[in-house]
Formats: C-alpha cells, structure tokens, sequence
C-alpha cells in the first residue's frame, strides 16, 4: 500500500458522520481509506492489523488478486440484469456452489439477513406442501443467543434485547430452546415444525462452539421428527473454522445451508441458501425473488471465492494457523484472559474485567495497530483473514500480551 492521500482527517470524517448518519453502529475511531491482504490503512497513512476480517466476510483478505481481477473482468462485460433474464454467469456459479458443498440447488440472494429470511419462507412452505402442516400452523425451533440478522422477522427469535427493544411487534410462529441442549430441542418439536435452525458455532454470542456430538444429534433428531435442519453458515463457512463448512467436523449434511459474508470475496454482498432439491424445489415463479440476487457481478466473484475454497488451501491454512491461536491464547489464561473458545481462525476471548471491557480493549489493541472488536461484555473476537502468516498471527497475540499487561 502506499501512503493515503487525503485532505480530511480521520477526527474530521468521523464529526461529519454525526449529523447525517443514522447511529445504528458504534464503530472503533478509525477511519479505514485503504486495504490489501490482512493490512488496513487510515487516512493518515497509520497500519492497522486487521483481524477482524468484516465478521469473516474478508475470509480471504482485502482485495485478493483472484478476486478483483474476476470483478474487474466482469465490470468490463455485465454488472445487472435482474432476474427477468438470464445471465452468463450463474449457471456455473450454481453448480460450483453445490458441488463445494454437497447439495442440489441455489437460491442466490445477497445479504445474509436475506438468506434466513429466504430459508423461513421455504422451510414453511415445505412443512404445508410437503409435511402436511395446517396452514398458518408452521414453527421453527431456534435456539437462544442467537444472531441471524436484524430485519422484524428475525429479530422476533432473538433473546437480545437490543436487537428487539422498540421493534415490535414480533413475528409468530418460532419457539426458542437453549443452545447445545438436545433435550430441550427434542422437546420442542413436534408435528407443527418446519425446521430447526441453528448456527453450528455462534459467533455473536462470543463464538460458542457446542458440545462433541450436538450437531450430530440435531441431524438425527430432525430426520426423526419429519422436519428441516437448516445450518446458518453465514460467518461459520467457507473456510473459517478449517473446513469448508463448520457442520463438517461432524460430517453433518443439512437440509438447508445459508451462506454470505465470504461468498461476496469482500468485494459485493452475495448470498445464497443451498438446499436439496425436493426442500427449494417447492418455490415457484412469482413466489419470492430479488432483483440483485444472482447478479452477474455477483456471480463471477463467488465463482472465483468457490475456485479459492476447492484447491483446500484455505481450510489447510485455518487449520495450521488455528493451532497458533490456540496456543497463544492458551498462554494468556490466568493473565488477563480467563478463557476462550477457537475453532480453526475464530476465537472468542473473555477478558478479565478487572483488565477493562471488551471495548475498552478493542480501543487499546487499535492504538497499537491491530483491529479487533468486542461482543458482549469483556468478550473480544477474532477472525483474522485466512490469508494471515503465522508471525503476523502471533505478532497479534504479543500485541494482546502487552496491552494486557499494561492493564
């Protein structure tokens, strides 16, 4: 990267946003004007480790060379068409998608709040086509401390106030049952249920990662009961957790799989619910859609994060690197950290509060040059782009280690 050139400074731009921005974030102040690989810069030209990786959206960095160069291919060609038409692009951009991930067809969209929202509606209108459900009686079991997205719909399944206070009211139709509990899961299921919907590891909720064999028993426990398994993927797949998809280190097959975030190479939001074809076989014209979704541009870019994912380098990388993290936070237990929980390049790590909130330490790491942020409480998470060398990783750790011990 060389050196921002920019008239306005980082303080100036953030006072600007004040008055015209909504205030529905509350970001780290720093003002990102430039990126490549795992490096951010700011408008004053200061470098940044990023390892946040836009919640795992940046899987494999800041402007991969694959990447923007199958985007400024397909710039120079077709950007839109909407779905009135076909495009060049999609058909293979589908049958890649399956084949990566094991399952029958694609119904591309491009948010990841779209995604769940796509799945609620076709998990129901199976449960009424196909399992027989009466009309307007379908439910979905979700489990607590979730976090699928933010739109009315799914923030009525929520257990975070935040998300929901002031938004009412809420949707029916879901039923909430404690995460990693198959008992309470087989105890709210019945005839009325379209799905469970779960994260195989939740992200939001500090990157909880449930106990050996709970994925196994929510895909058996779903094809007993008669209904869908719908795995939201969205920050757990495509690489992060070392395999391509999280429900693999259980060698789970869900009935429906939403991915997002990584699928778009950080270039432009793209989405998709990948499902057997007998569960999105029941969607018909007319029925749902998206002008954006299945774009051209969109497309070409999650055909190439697709190329990235089926050499294995990314899933090795997660895995190797993994084991640094693992290592190096293990180091840290007893001073300042009190535990945490990784699975391949993904941590989330509880701060003693004595040592300052997760915020708090956010701010801290940013003026040492490293970009992470904080969830609940004293919990930070980290993500790093899978791209990351194991110095730059564990230079990350040592910048965690000083900060610490600087209380």
């Amino acid at each position: 990267m060389t050196a921002a050139v920019h008239t306005r400074s980082s303080a100036d731009l953030i006072s600007a946003e004040e008055p015209v921005l909504a205030h529905n974030y509350h970001p780290l102040p720093v003002v990102v004007a430039r990126a490549e690989g795992t490096w951010v810069e700011d408008v004053e030209g200061r470098r940044y480790l990023d390892m946040l990786a836009g919640y795992s959206a940046l899987n494999f960095g800041h402007r991969h060379p694959a990447l923007i160069e199958a985007a400024h291919r397909q710039l120079d060609r077709l950007t839109l068409t909407s779905r009135a038409f076909h495009n060049d692009k999609l058909a293979e951009f589908s049958q890649r998608l399956t084949r990566l991930t094991g399952l029958d067809m694609v119904l591309p969209m491009n948010t990841g709040a779209e995604a769940v929202e796509s799945a609620i509606k076709v998990a129901r209108k199976w449960a009424y086509e196909v399992k027989g459900v009466p009309a307007d009686r379908a439910t979905i079991v979700v489990a607590a401390e979730n976090f699928h997205g933010r739109t009315t719909t799914i923030v009525s399944f929520s257990t975070d106030e935040t998300a929901r206070a002031g938004f009412g009211p809420f949707t029916p139709g879901f039923r909430i049952v404690p995460y990693n509990d198959l008992a309470a899961l087989e105890a709210a299921v019945d005839d009325t249920t379209a799905a469970v919907l779960l994260e195989p590891i939740q992200g939001e909720a500090g990157v909880v990662i449930p106990d050996e064999g709970y994925l196994t028993g929510v895909r058996e426990l779903t094809r007993r009961k008669g209904c869908l398994f719908v795995a939201d993927e969205i920050q757990s797949g495509l690489g992060r957790t070392g395999r391509t998809l999280a429900v693999e280190h259980e060698s789970v097959v869900p009935d429906m799989l939403l991915l997002g975030k990584a699928l778009g190479g950080g270039i432009v939001p793209v989405s998709a619910v990948v499902a057997r074809r007998d569960v999105l076989g029941v969607l018909r014209p007319g029925e749902h859609g998206s002008t954006f979704g299945g774009n051209p541009l969109a497309a070409a870019v999650g055909t190439a994060v697709v190329e990235l994912l089926e050499t294995g380098e990314f899933q090795r990388r997660a895995t190797e690197l993994g084991v640094v993290l693992r290592n190096g936070l293990s180091e840290l237990v007893g001073k300042g950290v009190l535990g945490f929980r990784a699975r391949g390049l993904w941590a989330g790590v509880d701060i003693d509060p004595v040592f300052g909130t997760g915020r708090e330490i956010s701010e801290r790491l940013m003026r040492e040059g490293v970009l992470v942020k904080d969830t609940h409480g004293s919990t930070i998470r980290l993500a790093p782009p899978l791209t990351i060398t194991g110095d730059e990783l564990s230079g990350a750790l040592g910048t965690l280690e000083k900060v610490l011990t600087r209380g």
